[in-house]
Order: structure tokens, then sequence, then C-alpha cells
């Protein structure tokens, strides 16, 4: 059995969840709660799990590791269904470009941790914090347009299904309208994450449809 160790409204937690559901796979979650004043990943027992006290983390087989990327690769790697990264070399580059624009990029600069930081060292308001969130939303989302409108896929963008792109996507795309950012300069990212929402598996993943959004 798969369990992943997860926050409902994490993206992070989110791409891994949505993994899982393409495969197919049979897992459960474990809920800990990241939310200020709670900071459930702050404690030792969660420290001795993942050094780096952030969702999510997968344990299998009494072996546990944590980030999102890593954990989808051995999700590909490990487990049958449908194929999360293209047959062909170039194609299999490309996705894992896109899908690192959000991962790398974008995510690690809106994550808890520095608007946090803001916060605390810089005096940043909410407001503040907003527009910082949608800076570097729009800023890697241009990028991320002109790589979908090249992309060689016709629903999705470099197949046929959804894969690694699609799973980094569409988290990123429910933060940007939970922060209220406009999209109408992405297209082709707005058709992307359409098609998504609209499959079980995403639906399933979704943070609204995670049994702990009822309770925070």
């Amino acid at each position: 059995m798969i369990r992943v160790y997860d926050y409902w409204r994490s993206s992070a937690a989110y791409r891994v969840r949505i993994a899982l559901n393409l495969k197919g796979a049979d897992y459960s979650l474990v809920p800990v709660n990241i939310l200020g004043g709670v900071d459930e990943q702050l404690t030792d027992e969660y420290r001795n799990l993942n050094p780096q006290m952030r969702v999510p983390s997968l344990e299998a087989d009494g072996r546990i590791s944590g980030q999102s990327m890593a954990i989808i690769e051995w999700i590909e790697e490990t487990l049958p269904g449908p194929a999360l990264l293209p047959s062909d070399p170039w194609a299999r580059l490309q996705a894992r470009a896109f899908s690192d624009v959000v991962a790398c990029d974008i995510h690690p600069l809106n994550n808890l941790s520095p608007l946090a930081y803001l916060r605390k060292e810089f005096g940043a308001d909410e407001a503040a914090i907003s527009r910082w969130y949608g800076e570097w939303i729009v800023r890697g989302f241009r990028a991320l347009e002109e790589m979908a409108q090249a992309s060689a896929g016709e629903t999705f963008l470099f197949g046929d299904t959804p894969g690694i792109a699609e799973i980094a996507l569409i988290p990123q795309m429910a933060n940007a309208r939970r922060f209220k950012v406009e999209l109408d300069a992405f297209p082709r990212l707005l058709a992307v994450d359409a098609a998504c929402r609209a499959l079980e598996a995403f639906v399933r993943a979704a943070p609204e449809n995670q049994a702990a959004a009822k309770t925070g």
C-alpha cells in the first residue's frame, strides 16, 4: 500500500494525487495540516519522516521520500498504467522542461516559506503578497503559453493523454485562480486546464474534493 502524507491545498501534494489517479493506483492519504498556527509538518514526528518538513511525502514498502516531482518519476517507473511521459526522448525533454517551469521557477517563489518570510521580515500585507504571487505566476505562464502553443499535442500538451506537464500545470492553474490572477492571456493553458479538469483522475485529486478540505 502506498501512503501519501498530504495537505489538501498543497499544489505539490495535488500533483502526486493526480499522478497516482492517472495510474489507477491504490493509495491512502495521511493528512498533515500545514496551515499557519497548526504546522503539523514542523513537529519532531514529521521531521523524522521528512527532514525538509514539507508535503508531500510518499511511503511505500516501509520507505519514505519527499519531493513531488521525484515522487512522480518514481510512480512512472514503478507503477503500471498509462504513461506519464512521452515515449519520444525529445518530447520527454519538452514535457519535463514544461513541468519544471512550474515546479522549479514559479512554485518555489510562492510557497508558504517565502510568503511567511515576506510577511515577517519585510512587513508585506496581504495585498503585497497577492501582487508578489501574481507576478511570478504571470511571468512563468507567459513562457508556458509559448511552450504550449508550440507543443505537438492537440487536447493535451505532449501526446494524446495527460502526463507530467499537465500534472504540474493544473495545480498551478488552481493557485492562480485562488489568488485571482487574470488568465485570459493564456488561452492554450486554459484549454488544457479545462480538458484535464473534466477527467476523473483530476476531479478526484482536486483540493476541494479532499475530505480534509472540510476541516482546514
